[in-house]
């Protein structure tokens, strides 16, 4: 069971460390309204992860083979990234015209609802999961169902704890960002979301 758990913990660090969509919107949550709503963002990327990764210790991973399935998810996918970075775009542009509102404040229960759209909505994440489940069978991590949920309890323990390792970070640094650079931070995470979109609508399209 030690031996899945910390099996668990270094794929859930591994997985989460990786730059990506909800990456660029936990830095940017963090930056524009504080380190609760960037908690929030990794949180919900480490539910859809322990999620998604139960499914495909499940084997329920093979529905997504599915062109139908692959190419609705794909799109969906593609149009909420998209969606996302015009708006963090928009809002790069609004506040250096001075339109932005006071009133304009993400809470815990939005990020966590962006963070949950984001991640569930790519069908590349379910895929990964299976495979790395497949890996983890042949080295008999998942032999019994102790180690098995062992695995998945690291898996989110290492997710969560990168999360939140980069979102205190950001709000450390977040002191000393002026006005301009979170205005340069905004355009660079839309461009970012907008370019994940594209290429997950590209795969989507491809792949049916």
């Amino acid at each position: 069971m030690l031996t899945a758990a910390l099996a668990g913990l270094g794929l859930g660090l591994f997985v989460a460390a990786q730059v990506g969509p909800v990456s660029l919107l936990c830095v940017r949550t963090v930056l524009r309204y504080g380190l609760a709503p960037g908690l929030a963002i990794g949180m919900g990327a480490a539910l859809v992860d322990v999620a998604y990764a139960t499914l495909g210790m499940l084997g329920v991973a093979q529905l997504v083979q599915s062109d139908v399935i692959r190419w609705t998810l794909g799109t969906v996918g593609a149009g909420v990234l998209i969606w996302m970075g015009a708006r963090t775009l928009w809002t790069a542009h609004r506040v250096r015209l001075g339109l932005e509102t006071v009133d304009e404040v993400t809470t815990v229960g939005a990020a966590l609802r962006t963070s949950v759209l984001a991640t569930a909505s790519n069908p590349l994440t379910i895929a990964s999961w299976a495979s790395i489940f497949a890996a983890a069978s042949t080295a008999a991590l998942t032999s019994s169902t102790a180690s098995a949920v062992s695995l998945l309890v690291g898996l989110g323990v290492g997710s969560v704890g990168w999360f939140t390792v980069l979102a205190i970070g950001v709000a450390l640094a977040r002191r000393r960002i002026g006005d301009r650079l979170m205005r340069v931070v905004d355009a660079i995470s839309g461009a970012g979301l907008v370019t994940f979109g594209g290429i997950l609508a590209f795969r989507a399209a491809r792949d049916t």
